[in-house]
């Protein structure tokens, strides 16, 4: 039977573990597959194309997937994906090379946009006021944080040891882990609609400015978050770094989002999302502007936790302001279209920044993220306003 509405708080906890199992996955694929590709002597562009398929399928899938997730519920879909992640994995152990693991990229990207969007709306449907709401965003956006911690620390050790088939053999086993952590899920019942006609598009929510600013700022946030992801392999391998150097490096990050993330909710109540917002975008410019000085690995891995705080902030509270902005029987659209935007962006991002970063270098991108979260942090203060 599903659930009512404010009851499904209590499989919190398991709808996190599951996401953090398959997410690791993807992130540890994410860090070990360009660190095989650049040593297999592919180009930084070659690199960027294969980064991008993550963000590919999530960018055409996730609006029709959200109607989708509806239809079938909670469990079946996070068992999809958990699949689809597992044989994306599985098949760079199989045959290795830069076919599989653009594969690997695409099958975990879908997984990774699936079981995301999934979580989301379990949880807009489970929480039962705007406090709660906060609370349980920002304990969801802990999953993500925990498991780009776990994927990179662990896939850069076992790279290091035992080579990339075992690193890629062990990461194929978390996405088996999400399945056994969903399995006491049920699903929560559909919020009433509000009277509006059955037949809406997704996309008239941009017609809505506050929802358009909204975009603006979690685009410039996503962008941030995948140069820093796509910059820093190619940056410590250009510099003589090791795989675990690499995938601590990131795992700073991670652990600096997660910390943060853990405190969110616990102020959950004194917070004001815009403020908290802008004065991230802030500190990530700032952070972006002095990255391109840090040359040695602990001077990258100081800069990647402080960009890791200041970034982690973002998810929770934008997702919060989200579902303030729109009526509930709108919050799937508006997942799936904030999804459908990001990943547009992460296919264009690594596309465009490897090919910036050839002719400016890395400390001109980094500059240049850090003029773009100033400009944008204007905007951030602004959200929710008319």
């Amino acid at each position: 039977m599903p659930e009512r509405k404010g009851t499904g708080v209590h499989h919190l906890g398991l709808l996190i573990c599951g996401q953090v199992s398959l997410h690791a996955a993807m992130a540890g694929v994410r860090m070990a597959a360009p660190l095989h590709a650049l040593k297999l002597g592919y180009s930084e562009a070659a690199v960027g194309a294969m980064l991008a398929l993550f963000a590919l399928s999530p960018m055409f899938l996730s609006i029709p997937a959200g109607r989708w997730v509806d239809r079938i519920g909670t469990r079946r879909s996070m068992t999809f994906a958990a699949l689809a992640a597992a044989v994306g994995t599985t098949l760079t152990v199989i045959w290795p090379g830069f076919a599989s693991l653009c594969v690997a990229a695409f099958l975990n990207g879908a997984a990774t946009g699936i079981i995301s969007m999934t979580v989301q709306r379990h949880v807009g449907r489970a929480a039962a006021s705007a406090v709660e709401l906060r609370r349980a965003f920002s304990w969801v956006s802990l999953g993500p944080a925990i498991s780009n911690f776990i994927g990179p620390f662990a896939a850069g050790w076992v790279i290091d040891l035992a080579g990339f088939a075992w690193a890629f053999a062990m990461l194929a086993v978390f996405p088996v882990l999400t399945w056994f952590w969903i399995r006491p899920v049920r699903d929560l019942t559909k919020p009433e609609a509000s009277g509006a006609p059955g037949h809406r598009r997704a996309f008239d929510l941009l017609r809505h400015g506050p929802f358009r600013r909204l975009l603006l700022v979690n685009w410039v946030m996503a962008s941030c978050w995948d140069v820093h992801t796509f910059i820093v392999p190619v940056l410590g391998h250009e510099r003589g770094l090791s795989a675990s150097a690499i995938g601590s490096i990131l795992g700073a990050f991670a652990l600096a989002a997660a910390a943060v993330r853990v405190v969110l909710p616990m102020l959950a109540a004194r917070l004001d999302e815009r403020k908290v917002v802008g004065c991230a975008m802030l500190g990530t410019a700032l952070v972006f502007a002095v990255y391109p000085f840090a040359h040695q690995a602990w001077m990258m891995g100081l800069c990647s936790a402080f960009l890791g705080l200041s970034l982690g902030c973002n998810q929770p509270m934008l997702m919060s302001l989200l579902h303030h902005l729109t009526p509930a029987a709108r919050h799937g659209d508006a997942i799936a279209l904030r999804m459908s935007a990001i990943n547009a962006s992460s296919v264009a991002t690594p596309l465009f920044f490897g090919l910036a970063g050839a002719v400016i270098g890395a400390s001109g991108v980094f500059w240049t993220l850090a003029l773009l979260g100033v400009i944008t942090s204007r905007t951030a203060f602004r959200l929710g306003q008319k």
